[in-house]
């Protein structure tokens, strides 16, 4: 990572568009966790970055665990480039990457902490009220929580009713389908039974499962010694039972010599299909007609330009969408210009080939 850092990345995890990683590091100790594995590559020599201590701080653990860190500026190597998980696997809040969603252009599916928990119990409250607040002041995306820990989510008290936050919980076992219970209600929720490690027995946990939003699946993957390959008949359970409920399911690519490629689903809720673009975006691709104030895209309107005195370059003042255009043109008896795109879809007078 470079000097200036970029904190928002294009996703490889197949069900979002891009991971936001404003809190990093976790305490469940998951014997198949990815992130763990991933942060040793990126967090360079950890005594030393401790000993910097000017460089950050530390606050109590929510769960009265050992102390965790808070980054107010990233934290840089000795080639001044920045280190991406300067701890390790600690508990870690970069303040740093809190404005960075505001780079990205059109509405995105974003998994919020990809390498962490944010609800986990160590979290103190402030750092979940600073992320969720964020979340809410830019709506343009589709924010996705994923927590071990989704009783965190009743104690916290997430805010209800917003239709592009997300939380969702993990599945492991079938054991662990009780979790589902403490998703928030009147809320967008979701489940990752990833990796499947048992049949869960959808069937007998119906309850459970039926107000669900979005399942999604996968399989155990990494250099595991004794690594569970699901069987074919615990993921049909599951998608059959899905389907009674109406709830969408997505696969991902671990479970393809599994099912088959022919039996893969990819499925995404309606409200994870949309693609909004940003506040700034909007201004610089739509504006309103002059005449009639219909709001589109300035591409397929006609742009009014104006100078003041001659030789100087012509200055925008504003557009006219395409029939007020052919009216204008008509009332002022003039021919219609040979403008590329316009000639094609506008036509004066009858339009019925009278010339």
């Amino acid at each position: 990572m470079g000097k200036g850092g970029i904190y928002v990345n294009r996703s490889k995890i197949e069900w979002c568009d891009h991971t936001w990683n404003p809190i990093t590091g976790c305490r469940h100790n998951c014997p198949y966790c990815y992130a763990r594995r991933m942060t040793a590559r990126f967090a360079g020599d950890i005594r030393l970055n401790k000993m910097a201590k000017k460089d950050y701080s530390t606050v109590p653990a929510a769960d009265g665990g050992e102390d965790i860190y808070v980054l107010n500026k990233p934290m840089m190597n000795e080639t001044e480039n920045a280190l991406v998980y300067p701890f390790g696997f600690e508990p870690t809040l970069h303040r740093y990457r809190m404005n960075v969603l505001d780079k990205l252009k059109m509405g995105n599916n974003i998994f919020v902490g990809a390498m962490a928990d944010i609800f986990g119990a160590w979290v103190p409250d402030e750092w979940i009220r600073e992320v969720i607040g964020y979340c809410v002041e830019h709506p343009t995306h589709n924010y996705l929580f994923l927590t071990k820990n989704p009783k965190r989510y009743m104690q916290y008290g997430v805010p209800a009713g917003l239709e592009n936050i997300w939380y969702g919980t993990s599945v492991t076992r079938e054991a662990e389908i009780e979790k589902l219970d403490y998703l928030p209600e009147h809320c967008r929720t979701f489940v990752s039974i990833e990796p499947i490690l048992e049949n869960i027995r959808p069937i007998e946990n119906r309850k459970s499962l039926e107000d669900i939003d979005w399942i999604i699946l996968g399989a155990e993957t990494g250099r595991i010694k004794e690594r569970v390959i699901p069987e074919w008949d615990w993921i049909k359970e599951i998608v059959l039972e899905a389907d009674s409920l109406g709830i969408p399911v997505f696969m991902k690519e671990s479970l393809a010599g599994v099912v088959g490629e022919g039996n893969m689903r990819r499925e995404f809720p309606y409200q994870l299909q949309r693609s909004a673009i940003s506040e700034k975006m909007e201004k610089k691709l739509y504006g309103d007609c002059a005449v009639c104030n219909s709001h589109l895209k300035k591409g397929e309107m006609i742009t009014l330009l104006a100078r003041s005195r001659r030789g100087e370059q012509p200055k925008q003042f504003g557009f006219m969408c395409k029939d007020c255009f052919k009216r204008f043109c008509e009332d002022l008896n003039l021919d219609l210009p040979e403008l590329i795109g316009l000639a094609e879809s506008i036509t004066i007078g009858s339009g019925e080939g009278d010339g």
